[in-house]
């Protein structure tokens, strides 16, 4: 038996003599730190065990046992534990010292459900000051770094809810997170659930706001698994050595793995902050170049490219690997921007090439499957691939497009995003190394996945005076919009004459990729297909009026918040703010800066309607089949009419009478 084997032999035995945990219990209940040993020791080793905590304290006793076969790592190096589950890595000033919870095991949390696996070395300390505190200095090396964990046993089918960028700039935006998504998942069976997954920009650029983030997700009694993203950085760093000080501080390492079930879970920071020369490319890298600029890239460090290989080899080949990080590795509405996608991408593929593999990142706020054979013109171009080898999600946001849009039923804005898609979040179930991709949108009903609209003659109409006006003032001009929603005729009324000149059923199927089938059925007669308006086929962005979503465009374009205005002699109540302090209004009601709208999408479908439909009521039902088979369906009922009527109050009756 290897030395794997007698670590979990050895943690089976006490895990008997006890009682084995309850996997879902352990998750949350099972709260501890980690066991640091302070002493003389040399500075060029870490050395530590990982051991069973049979006690549940973090502190390792006599009678508690080491656990073998446990990758351990220090941020580049990698190792394993041997059969007394003692580690010694290579040690320097700003490492991460970081233990992979195995799957049958699990790592203790502290009070916000944060899983304690880390420790950090940075012996003087962030070597400047920082506006959210940096971190502070560590002192010398431990005698010992010591990491503690309970045997639970393997789950192979679990969820995680997963979700890109909640992003809250203020308290105020933390308070819209609480009544929409956790309120959500509040309502929600999480039994199956083993972790929550944050995608990146976690915050707004107010890290002050992280604690009471996280102790409002802790309500989940969920493990809260964060990936750094591009406004979780410390933005006044003069290097990217110590951009995520403030992060490592407050949460935790910026990039670690762990395993659940069959699965390999890889948290990579691909935020190069503030970048150089050496990021200097196509599609916005340029800035990187320029001394008088401080922008960010994507790309994966080369520390964390050893460290991802290292880890990799230590990981059975037939797991499935799960990389989360917060810039994309490609995208569609950034296809044709560089710094916005993964520089090494190519070299990723190579390294999980033969793996069972699925990536899933934020920062867009948009929705994307992008599944296996996908391509987009702009890919090759900007990080050198074209069809992609396995799925690549990107997971949509609950700040949808950063909070703007009037508020919802639960007083949260709508925020539709670009791309069409509402605030909201995933829910990854995972079977061996299988999984499946639920899309939620928050405050709607579990199983709804699709938003119906009709692309109109007058829409178009509308929409371009509407997107002209807006991209040539920007945002939060004192100016009246040329028309309003109130100036857009009913969509679900048509004219045998705009029947003729193109109407077109739009279907918004929020989780559809190019596997996924759309029909429509006008009444009894037959289904027929719909198309997606992006094939996937190495085509650029289709964007206009001809290709957006109606649906979530009508709901865009004029928002009333703009307006609002109150005599209460708080300045910063009027209007409303989004950003860091942004200030949009009080002016007349407008819709969003035109690069938020959806005016193109992955995942919309369209029909035109037989221009020879009879007049009167119909009723179209359209069903969506996703990769797996599931169907989803809703329906839409529409009207043709010789003439469009009247849409206003008739006072004409009421004229010149006397009551």
């Amino acid at each position: 038996m290897d030395c794997r084997g007698i670590g979990a032999l050895a943690g089976l035995i006490a895990a008997v003599s006890l009682g084995l945990a309850d996997p879902a219990a352990a998750r949350f209940d099972y709260m501890a730190g980690i066991d640091v040993r302070q002493g003389s020791m040399s500075s060029e080793e870490v050395t530590g065990t990982v051991f069973h905590d049979l006690s549940r304290d973090g502190v390792r006793q006599d009678d508690e046992p080491g656990v073998a076969g446990v990758i351990v790592s220090n941020g580049r190096d990698v190792t394993t534990t041997d059969a007394e589950g003692r580690y010694t890595l290579p040690a320097f000033d700003n490492m991460t010292v970081m233990v992979h919870e195995p799957a049958a095991w699990d790592v203790p949390v502290n009070a916000h459900g944060v899983p304690q696996f880390f420790y950090v070395h940075k012996p003087e300390g962030t070597p400047e000051p920082l506006r959210y505190g940096g971190l502070e200095p560590t002192g010398p090396l431990p005698a010992e770094v010591n990491f503690p964990m309970i045997r639970t046993g393997v789950e192979e089918d679990f969820s995680c809810v997963m979700m890109g960028d909640a992003q809250p700039y203020s308290n105020t935006e933390v308070g819209y997170v609480r009544d929409s998504i956790i309120d959500d998942l509040l309502k929600r069976n999480l039994s199956e659930a083993e972790c929550v997954v944050m995608l990146g920009d976690v915050m707004g650029d107010d890290l002050s706001l992280l604690p009471r983030f996280m102790d409002l997700f802790s309500a989940l009694e969920l493990p809260q698994y964060y990936v750094h993203g591009n406004h979780d950085y410390d933005f006044d760093a003069t290097s990217d050595a110590h951009s995520a000080d403030s992060w490592r501080q407050i949460y935790g390492p910026a990039y670690y793995s762990f395993e659940i079930g069959d699965a390999v879970f890889i948290a990579l920071d691909n935020v190069v902050y503030p970048c150089g020369p050496e990021d200097d490319g196509p599609g916005g890298r340029e800035a990187c170049a320029d001394p008088d600029r401080k922008v960010y890239n994507g790309r994966v460090t080369d520390d964390q490219m050893a460290w991802l290989e290292a880890t990799l080899a230590e990981v059975p080949r037939d797991k499935l690997v799960v990389l989360m990080h917060h810039i994309p590795f490609v995208s569609f509405i950034d296809s044709n921007t560089g710094r916005h996608q993964t520089d090494n991408l190519a070299e990723i593929h190579d390294l999980v090439a033969g793996r069972p593999a699925v990536s899933f990142s934020g920062h867009t706020h948009t929705f994307e499957y992008l599944s296996a054979g996908a391509f987009f013109q702009g890919w090759e171009e900007q990080v050198g691939v074209t069809r992609l080898p396995f799925d690549h999600v990107v997971g949509g946001a609950p700040s949808g497009n950063w909070y703007m849009g009037d508020f919802s039923f639960d007083g949260v804005p709508m925020a539709f995003a670009r791309g069409g898609t509402p605030p909201g979040y995933m829910v990854v179930d995972f079977d061996g190394s299988d999984f499946v991709v639920n899309f939620h949108a928050a405050g709607q009903p579990e199983d709804r996945a699709l938003a119906l609209s009709f692309n109109t003659p007058a829409f178009r109409e509308w929409f371009d005076a509407m997107f002209a006006w807006q991209d040539a003032q920007g945002g939060g001009a004192d100016a009246v919009p040329p028309v309003t929603l109130h100036d857009l005729p009913d969509v679900k009324i048509h004219t045998p004459e705009e029947l003729a000149e193109g109407v077109w059923l739009t279907a918004n199927f929020w989780p559809g990729e190019r596997n996924s089938q759309v029909t429509a059925r006008i009444g009894d007669g037959p289904a027929m297909e719909m198309e997606r308006t992006q094939d996937g086929n190495g085509e650029d962005i289709r964007a206009g009026a001809e290709w957006a979503d109606p649906f979530a465009i009508q709901r865009q374009m004029t928002i009333g918040r703009h307006a609002f205005r109150s005599q209460s002699g708080d300045a910063r109540a009027q209007g409303f703010e989004i950003w860091q302090g942004s200030t949009f209004g009080p002016v007349p009601p407008q819709g969003q800066q035109t690069w938020m709208v959806a005016d193109s999408s992955t995942h919309l479908w369209r029909m035109r309607l037989p221009a020879d439909l009879p007049e009167g009521a119909h009723v179209v039902t359209v069903t969506a089949t996703d990769q797996h088979g599931r169907e989803f369906s809703d329906r839409i009922l529409f009207e043709v009419r010789a003439e469009r009527p009247f849409p206003y109050w008739d006072d004409t009756p009421w004229q010149n009478t006397s009551n």
